[in-house]
C-alpha cells in the first residue's frame, strides 16, 4: 500500500503530521532550496517528538555532488538516528565518486534515498549505479520550485517506464514534486512505496507557508 510522507519544518508541523495520518515524516526546509536542511537541534528535537511512532526522513541539503561535503552531512544525520537519509543528485560530471565514497556508510546501516530530478536528466545506467551502492530506495522530485510538477516533466508512460527501473533494482519507490490532491490517483496506479507532500499540503499551495490541515486530511483520504 503506497504510504504518504509529509514535508515538515518544525516541531508543531510534525505534531500535525502526526494527528492527521502521516506514515513518513520528512524533514526539510523549503526557504533552503528544493531539499533544503534544517537545522540539526530541529531535527533532534522532531525525532524525540516521533519517538519511533512513525518513520523519519531528512535530507542533508542541497549540496555540491563533492564526497566529503556529501558524507559530512550523512553522517550528522546518521548520529542523530535519523531513519532514512535524502541525497539530492544534483548536476555533475560524474556521480561514481559520491557513490563509491557512500557505500561505506550503507555497509554501515545507513538507510540512503536517492532524489532523483524529472527536471534533470541522468545517465540510463545511473539507477543500477545506486543499487550497487547500497542506497534503499529513489525518489523522483523536481528541482526547480516554479509552479511546474512532476506530471509537468513526466507523463504518465515515464512516470511507468521511471518505476520498472527502479523496482526492477530492488528499490523502494517515491514520487514528489509540488504534488497535489488531483495527482494522487493517478500516481497510485503506479503503486510507489510513498508519495511526498509539501506544497500540495499548504496553504494556498505555497511550500513556505504552514500547513493546511483540511488539505493533508483530503490527500489521506485519497491514499
Amino acid at each position: 500500500m503506497t504510504q504518504l510522507l509529509i514535508s515538515v519544518t518544525n516541531i508543531e508541523e510534525a505534531q500535525l503530521a502526526l494527528a492527521h495520518g502521516a506514515d513518513i515524516i520528512d524533514l526539510k526546509d523549503p526557504s533552503q532550496g528544493a531539499l533544503g536542511a534544517l537545522p540539526l537541534p530541529t531535527i533532534a528535537a522532531v525525532m524525540t517528538l516521533v519517538n519511533a511512532q512513525k518513520p523519519v526522513s531528512a535530507t542533508i541539503g542541497d549540496l555540491p555532488m563533492q564526497p566529503a561535503v556529501i558524507l559530512k552531512g550523512v553522517t550528522a544525520l546518521m548520529a542523530l538516528k535519523v531513519d532514512f537519509i535524502k541525497i539530492g543528485f544534483f548536476a555533475t560530471d560524474d556521480y561514481q565518486p559520491c557513490l563509491t565514497a557512500l557505500h561505506q556508510l550503507t555497509q554501515a546501516g545507513a538507510k540512503l534515498i536517492a532524489v532523483l530530478f524529472a527536471d534533470h536528466s541522468y545517465h540510463p545506467e545511473l539507477i543500477a549505479s545506486i543499487k550497487q551502492a547500497g542506497f534503499i530506495g529513489i525518489m523522483l522530485d523536481t528541482a526547480n520550485k516554479n509552479g511546474l510538477t512532476l506530471m509537468d516533466h513526466y507523463s504518465a508512460e515515464q512516470q511507468l517506464k521511471f518505476a520498472q527501473q527502479v523496482f526492477t533494482q530492488g528499490l523502494l519507490l517515491g514520487f514528489a514534486g509540488s504534488l497535489q490532491l488531483k495527482h494522487v490517483a493517478a500516481l497510485k496506479k503506479i503503486n510507489p512505496t510513498y508519495i511526498g507532500f509539501r506544497g500540495g499540503v499548504c496553504h494556498d499551495n505555497q511550500r513556505q507557508l504552514g500547513l493546511d490541515v483540511h488539505k493533508i486530511k483530503a490527500i489521506r483520504t485519497a491514499m
